[in-house]
């Protein structure tokens, strides 16, 4: 008893984060429609304005940035870049399909990140985490059976949300590396400088305008997804397993088709509050029993 208590706490508070930093993402693709730049160029924003705050941050919380080894400089650089890629593609694809889907195929991670865990420990699921991730399918299901429609139009938006999925995946394990050596606001600091320049240079091949006329939706998209957002969504990774986040992950389509549904008329029905529902219990029951997986921190701590 006595050896599980310090835990408790970190382990709470990174389940707190993960939630509140799912629901503040949420809202990034309706942020990203609301913005009267073009899409890549909201993504560039996006990073370039929270930089600033996420330094003074930095300062703040007394977490330098200590000499870095080039494996590890590396390491943060990749997972920048994919976030850049992932950035680019999903607010393009944003435009192109209904929130819910844009959400939802954009954390592909959801499932991903779980495959690339198991596959790296060389294990089966538990009986906890194979019950768990059957009701994260089913809630995914039910959410995904509703709110995606076969039709061409949204074909180019689902295409460009499921790739920055899997960029989106690349992300969080390359960040999932540097929490195990480094505090949290470096490591989002150091990656969202990354992702900056690639951006911008995107955002200048595509041609639209980068310039907004309203800087309040970007504003927002700033300091809500990046700086809040992903800010506890780092410390998080740090302190759970990747089975955990993952599942965490599908917060964000649900908030989103509740906000589709206020916004855009994207109507939900019983088998979405069901489909969410199902996710909640996913979350609930990994909480509950555990996950048997190894997080960065724990890694850390080992011989």
């Amino acid at each position: 008893m006595s050896s599980a208590s310090p835990a408790s706490p970190p382990v709470a508070r990174a389940y707190a984060a993960m939630v509140i930093a799912n629901i503040a993402l949420a809202f990034g693709p309706w942020l990203v429609r609301l913005a009267d730049t073009s899409s890549i160029a909201s993504a560039f924003w996006r990073l370039a304005l929270a930089c600033p705050l996420l330094f003074a941050m930095t300062r703040l919380a007394r977490q330098p940035i200590p000499r870095l080894s080039w494996g590890m400089i590396g390491t943060i650089a990749i997972g920048g870049l994919f976030f850049a890629a992932d950035l680019g593609a999903w607010h393009v694809g944003i435009h192109h399909t209904k929130l819910a889907n844009a959400t939802l195929f954009g954390n592909l991670a959801s499932f991903l990140l779980p495959a690339f865990a198991l596959i790296a420990t060389r294990s089966l699921p538990d009986r906890v985490q194979a019950v768990a991730l059957l009701l994260a399918v089913i809630g995914t299901a039910l959410l995904l059976g509703r709110s995606y429609q076969l039709d061409s139009r949204y074909l180019t938006g689902d295409l460009l949300c499921i790739l920055a999925g899997i960029f989106y995946t690349g992300y969080i394990i390359a960040l999932s590396r540097a929490r195990g050596m480094l505090q949290p606001m470096p490591v989002l600091l150091i990656s969202t400088m990354a992702g900056v320049l690639p951006l911008l240079l995107f955002a200048w091949i595509d041609g639209g305008p980068i310039l907004p006329h309203d800087w309040t939706p970007l504003l927002l998209l700033a300091i809500g997804s990046q700086v809040v957002g992903q800010g506890l969504m780092v410390y998080a990774i740090g302190h759970l397993p990747p089975l955990v986040i993952g599942i965490g992950l599908l917060i964000q389509p649900f908030i989103a088709a509740l906000i589709g549904s206020v916004r855009y008329g994207e109507m939900l029905g019983i088998l979405d509050l069901a489909g969410g529902l199902a996710i909640c219990a996913a979350l609930v029951l990994v909480r509950a029993g555990g996950t048997g997986q190894q997080t960065p921190e724990k890694l850390r701590e080992q011989p």
